[in-house]
């Protein structure tokens, strides 16, 4: 069958998606099925005659028409758009980093059950980055973006609240070195919110700064998961916390980020309560957790959250110019100004256009690679070490990862994480089968709530 568009139906929608235009269809019945037989090579004789033993009651003319029409749309280059492949790299001989994420702090003040850096250490040390580290992790990312002009830098932990001194101290230093270098620094910083007091959160919307808050949802599921040195709640610390800090920067440069688990697969509730609490920009993320433990996400649970992505779509759809209304990152889908070419085939750059630098000045392809010392690429002060590493980063994509090739959401999901790849099947080039069941369901409810904004243009 030819694998060049890719059909699905949700609810009462039969849609078409041309995988190499981003091209969105909504076709009837008689239309979606006319192609899918088109797609496995009949002719038009065996598709009417299919389509009658199938029962459809449609006239021989009238499924001739809708072939017609369908060869009209491969002519018009609608449908069947031819993929141009690139004939170079992606990226050239040159490496330009654009994005840090600059661990403030190896430590932490949750001890929450799914943290992938093992509560904050990341496997090493409880220590904090100093600032003279700081300012030449900011220095090497100055360096190593060479002609670009925007950068971008997000404070990471751990909790990077615990070590705020030094965060001033490195926006400040980041602020100076911009104009020197004519470069424009984003700045973020990613907090579960413990900390946030009238002070911080004053500075944080003063300065600018884009905020990543970590929340799980409703209190049973947040504090079931998450919670203070001690074992105690931390949702009636936090929520009031977080509400202040959204409020004092009018509601904008911010997005609340929630985790699923086994435990809640029914997430949308969770969205929903934070949607309630008066957060509009809203994501949650599947754990990503071996398979062996309790909360994990696996095969068997892939069905129940496609179901859940439907229904929370039913509840997004529905608060649409509504004072309910709310944006969920998963959903919000640009097919005409969507990434560049190499974004869509090779996603987030890890490695080469994206890298992580720990308190010690240890260079790492991402925050997931951080600790694990065959991904050690360099450190701020020597540079980068390990340049083979940074090449076969560069090479990750949707060509060269064999289960990608074939895949309808190869340019929508880039070939997935490097980091899962490898924590389940030690391989960068061989995806997590569970994580790509959901993201292709995600991306198919995303893509069912484009449809019915374009049929209301």
């Amino acid at each position: 069958m030819d694998n060049s568009i890719h059909q699905f139906r949700v609810k009462d929608k039969f849609l078409v998606f041309d995988i190499a235009s981003n091209t969105l269809l909504e076709f009837d019945a008689l239309s979606y099925r006319v192609l899918e037989l088109f797609r496995c090579g009949h002719d038009i004789d065996s598709i009417i005659q299919t389509m009658k033993t199938e029962g459809f009651t449609e006239s021989s003319e009238e499924i001739s028409d809708t072939y017609q029409d369908i060869l009209t749309l491969k002519s018009d280059k609608v449908i069947f758009t031819k993929e141009v492949v690139p004939s170079h790299s992606l990226f050239g001989n040159d490496t330009i980093i654009k994005a840090m994420c600059l661990h403030i702090a190896h430590d932490c003040n949750l001890r929450c059950k799914y943290c992938f850096a093992a509560s904050g250490h990341f496997g090493g040390n409880r220590t904090m980055i100093d600032v003279e580290t700081g300012k030449a992790a900011i220095d090497f990312l100055i360096e190593h973006s060479k002609g670009r002009q925007h950068i971008e830098i997000d404070f990471f932990g751990g909790e990077p609240l615990m070590n705020m001194e030094v965060v001033k101290e490195l926006v400040d230093y980041a602020k100076q070195q911009e104009k020197q270098h004519h470069k424009i620094f984003k700045l973020t910083l990613t907090t579960n919110g413990l900390l946030l007091n009238e002070e911080i959160r004053d500075y944080l919307n003063e300065q600018g700064i884009s905020l990543v808050l970590s929340l799980d949802g409703r209190k049973e599921i947040n504090d079931k998961m998450r919670h203070t040195l001690d074992g105690e709640s931390c949702y009636d610390v936090i929520v009031p916390n977080l509400k202040e800090t959204v409020k004092g920067r009018n509601h904008d440069n911010y997005y609340l980020r929630g985790t699923y688990t086994s435990e809640n697969l029914d997430f949308a509730a969770d969205v929903l309560h934070m949607r309630d609490l008066g957060f509009e920009y809203i994501s949650v993320e599947p754990v990503v957790a071996p398979e062996n433990l309790s909360y994990a996400l696996t095969e068997e649970h892939v069905d129940t959250i496609r179901n859940e992505y439907r229904k929370l779509a039913d509840e997004y759809i529905a608060s649409k110019g509504t004072n309910r209304e709310f944006s969920f990152f998963h959903f919000d889908v640009d097919l005409e100004n969507g990434p560049c070419v190499a974004k869509r085939l090779s996603g987030c750059g890890a490695g080469h256009h994206y890298v992580a630098v720990t308190p010690e000045g240890d260079i790492y392809p991402c925050h997931q690679f951080v600790g694990r010392q065959e991904f050690l690429l360099g450190n701020v002060t020597e540079g980068i070490t390990q340049h083979q590493l940074i090449e076969q980063f560069k090479n990750n994509n949707v060509y060269t990862k064999v289960k990608c090739r074939e895949c309808w959401a190869r340019y929508m999901c880039a070939g997935g994480c490097h980091a899962n790849a490898y924590a389940f099947n030690q391989d960068l080039l061989e995806p997590y089968e569970t994580t790509c069941a959901i993201t292709k369901d995600r991306l198919e409810t995303a893509l069912y709530i484009k449809a019915l904004e374009l049929a209301e243009e």
